[in-house]
């Protein structure tokens, strides 16, 4: 079934990449975006936040007595307001929603993936879990020191992702001919006009296959989105376990043995560690999952097909916008 031709298709086209998660496709939202991160109105807020972050953490500091509640409420604050203002004057709140209802609408490939990714984790994990100095550690930290230990993995597992995912970004715009245009454009506002373009000598949108600047960026978040989420699960999943293995196999006196002071609390170094190694597995799960190639295989396997449309999609696109 071709799609209708459209009265419009450059506007056709804006409304379809707003509901795919391409918002920086829209130059006028690109545009928003580029007066956004002005300095004059991003340093007035990142010294505002940090002003009332500081003294937030500084108050909690001082209620509970402990001195790593400053600095997690400081740098969880601070993440709070950047992702509050990504959503948006950052317009990230249609990135994010895709990348959600994308993950969420294949979970039947995320099976695959867990089947390949945790029986190792987990019998690595499990190891740990019995470790008794795992328990001295994670057991007594405090919920502060613990957050701060959780934000740590996390902020480095983005980096990891933010360093590696660009690259498959770039593997999409190369080698863009007619016949990756007449597939990408296939059942979209752009599919006619693209065998328009493409039998017309004179046109060649796959000069515009490049992806730049905020372009670029879209696609890399929106990868991002769906890998995030997906580790997120995964972590979750290795959390329940934990919590259910520990209430089976720690008992009173496994728990008295490893005690290391009157203020220890079972339950809560239960938690604890369970957190500790949640959020460690999914620093790990983020690395592997990346650099394994059979998991890369299955999982780029259905988002490559989406970078390509995107990719062809806006060499149409911007084809159309530069013709008169």
């Amino acid at each position: 079934m071709t799609a209708a031709v459209p009265d419009d298709p450059i506007a056709a086209a804006d409304a379809w990449f707003l509901g795919h998660g391409l918002t920086y496709f829209v130059p006028e939202r690109r545009a928003d975006v580029r007066n956004a991160l002005r300095l004059r109105r991003t340093v007035p807020l990142v010294l505002l936040v940090a002003l009332l972050a500081a003294a937030a953490g500084a108050a909690l500091a001082w209620v509970s007595g402990q001195f790593s509640a400053a600095p997690a409420t400081l740098v969880s604050l601070g993440l709070a307001a950047a992702v509050w203002y990504a959503l948006t004057a950052l317009h990230g709140t249609a990135i994010v929603g895709w990348g959600l209802k994308r993950t969420f609408g294949s979970l039947r490939r995320v099976l695959p993936m867990t089947t390949r990714a945790l029986p190792l984790l987990l019998l690595a994990i499990t190891f740990l879990f019995i470790n008794t100095e795992m328990w001295q550690v994670g057991g007594n930290l405090t919920v502060g020191s613990l957050w701060l230990v959780v934000l740590l993995f996390a902020l480095l597992a983005v980096a990891f992702l933010l360093v590696r995912l660009p690259e498959e970004v770039d593997r999409a715009d190369d080698d863009v001919d007619d016949a990756l245009l007449l597939r990408a454009c296939a059942g979209t506002p752009l599919e006619q006009p693209c065998r328009a373009l493409v039998e017309d000598a004179d046109a060649d949108p796959a000069a515009h296959a490049e992806v730049t600047g905020y372009e670029r960026w879209n696609l890399i978040l929106v990868l991002l989105v769906v890998q995030v989420v997906q580790v997120l699960l995964l972590s979750v999943a290795v959390f329940a376990f934990l919590m259910l293995f520990g209430a089976l196999i720690m008992t009173d006196p496994v728990i008295g043995a490893w005690r290391t002071g009157p203020a220890f609390n079972e339950s809560r170094a239960l938690i604890q560690v369970s957190v500790f190694l949640s959020a460690f597995s999914g620093l790990y799960l983020t690395v592997s999952t990346i650099t394994d190639e059979g998991y890369r295989a299955q999982f780029f396997s259905g988002v490559t097909r989406e970078l390509e449309r995107a990719v062809g999609m806006r060499a149409v696109y911007l084809t159309l916008r530069d013709r008169p």
